[in-house]
Parts: structure tokens; C-alpha cells; sequence
């Protein structure tokens, strides 16, 4: 078997803050690689650390300690100009709340990101930006604003908005949380469909059939890695037995 690409290493990775005159330590020295293709899931009980996690790894937020290493370069060290480049050309980040930009139009959610990448022009973020509001379903709303949208049709467009520029990782925080049965579901399915066509994705979440489109689960309790369950790719078909087996593992995890 051909040995996966490691895309993020953490070593030693560590997130205290001060409270009351002492510390709360929130990641204990975490170790923990995202491997290239992988569908990543972090999960845990509420104040884990896994969005803690999250951001650490992305370079949202500093580590008190440790190593994030990425294409050789140290996002704990390095400096902010070099993180802010990088999350535009490298990361994508899709979140609970979408951050839409309020007056602006769904296509111009999408495009206005990809402007801001020197590696593409106008005119190819103007295509991009065609392709993934029809990937979407998004087309024949491409002129609303936000708010005369659907909570999934916005996230849908968060979604568009975090890949225009084709990121080598996408990173999910609870990206279903504020959204309905049904719009889950669409987006779910679009981040299933990404995942299946290369796209590195790594998502926390609470929500366990979330958590069944993974390729590979970590589940963490108190800042440390406890567990982890590595599944083949997921379908539609196997999508029973899939959740009789992470139910299991994960009520092993107390869960």
C-alpha cells in the first residue's frame, strides 16, 4: 500500500490560557498528522479542545507550544503576513455562523476571495466562480443577498467561497451545526463529493452522522488524543452499517 502524503504535522502542540491568576491548559501535547486525500473528523464532549485544535492547526491561533509544521514552514512561528498568504492560498475555512458579507451578492461572496489570489486572474476567478455556483445549486440565486437566502443555500455559498481558490486543505468547524435536517444533508453530500474528487478536507463536529462521511475519526478528551477509527470512503449504500460501527466505537468513547 502506497504510504499517504502528510499534508500538517503537530508535535507536541499545547494551548493554555490565564484565568484567574492561573493556567487552563486546553491541548496537552498533542501529537497528530492530517495525511493528503483523508477526510478528517476531530470529535469530542463540549470544551474537548477540538475547534481549539482546529484553529491551532490552521494557523487561526497560536499554540502556547509545540510545532504545526506545513510545507516546511512552522505556523507556530512564523509570522502573521506569512499565515495571512498562506490561508489564501493554501486553506480554505468553512464555519458554523457562514460570515457572509451582508450586502454583498452569493456570486460576490465567491469571487471576491478568489481576487485577492495573485495566482489567478480576474477573468479565471470569473469562471471558477461559474462552475462552483452550478456545482452549488446555486446559479439562479447567484444575484440574491444572503439574507434572502436559506441557511443552506448560504452555507452552500461559504462553501463555494472557501474553495475558489482550490485550497490544499479545507478545515470545517461544525459546518451543519445552525442548518436543518435537509440543508445538512445537501452539504454533507457536497463535501462528500468534494472529498471523493481529492479535495483534503478536516472538520469538527458534534454530530455523529456528520462524523460518518469520514475517512478517518480522532475522537479527543482534555486536549489529548484518546482514540482514532479509520474507515473506507463512504457511500450512500453502506451508510447502516457505517453508523452501527461509529455508534459502537463511539459509545465506547462514552460518548
Amino acid at each position: 500500500m502506497q504510504e499517504k502524503q502528510v499534508l500538517l504535522s503537530a508535535k507536541g502542540l499545547c494551548k493554555s490560557f490565564a484565568h484567574n491568576g492561573g493556567q487552563v491548559h486546553i491541548l496537552n501535547g498533542m501529537d497528530l498528522d492530517i495525511f493528503a486525500g483523508d477526510f478528517t473528523v476531530i470529535m469530542g464532549a463540549s470544551g474537548s479542545g477540538k475547534s481549539t485544535l482546529l484553529y491551532a492547526l490552521s494557523g487561526m491561533d497560536r499554540a502556547t507550544a509545540g510545532t504545526v509544521l506545513y510545507n516546511g514552514n512552522d505556523l507556530v512561528a512564523i509570522k502573521e503576513k506569512q499565515l495571512t498568504s498562506l490561508r489564501r492560498s493554501d486553506f480554505g475555512f468553512i464555519f458554523q455562523q457562514m460570515h457572509l458579507v451582508s450586502n454583498l451578492s452569493l456570486r460576490e461572496n465567491i469571487t471576491v476571495p478568489g481576487y485577492l489570489n495573485p495566482k489567478r486572474s480576474a477573468a479565471e476567478t470569473d469562471q471558477r466562480a461559474d462552475q462552483l455556483l452550478g456545482q452549488m445549486g446555486l446559479t439562479h440565486i447567484q444575484d440574491h443577498l444572503p439574507a434572502q437566502c436559506s441557511g443552506g443555500e448560504q452555507q452552500r455559498c461559504a462553501v463555494a467561497r472557501a474553495i475558489i481558490h482550490e485550497p490544499v486543505l479545507l478545515f470545517a468547524d461544525e459546518p451543519t451545526g445552525a442548518l436543518n435536517k435537509r440543508s445538512t444533508t445537501e452539504v454533507l453530500d457536497l463535501l462528500t463529493a468534494l472529498n471523493d474528487a481529492g479535495q483534503s478536507i478536516l472538520m469538527v463536529t458534534h454530530d455523529a452522522r456528520a462524523a460518518l462521511r469520514a475517512s478517518r475519526i480522532i475522537y479527543i478528551s482534555d486536549g489529548r488524543i484518546v482514540s482514532e477509527l479509520t474507515l473506507p470512503r463512504y457511500t450512500a449504500a453502506a451508510e447502516k452499517q457505517r453508523e452501527t460501527q461509529v455508534g459502537a466505537w463511539l459509545a465506547a468513547m462514552d460518548w
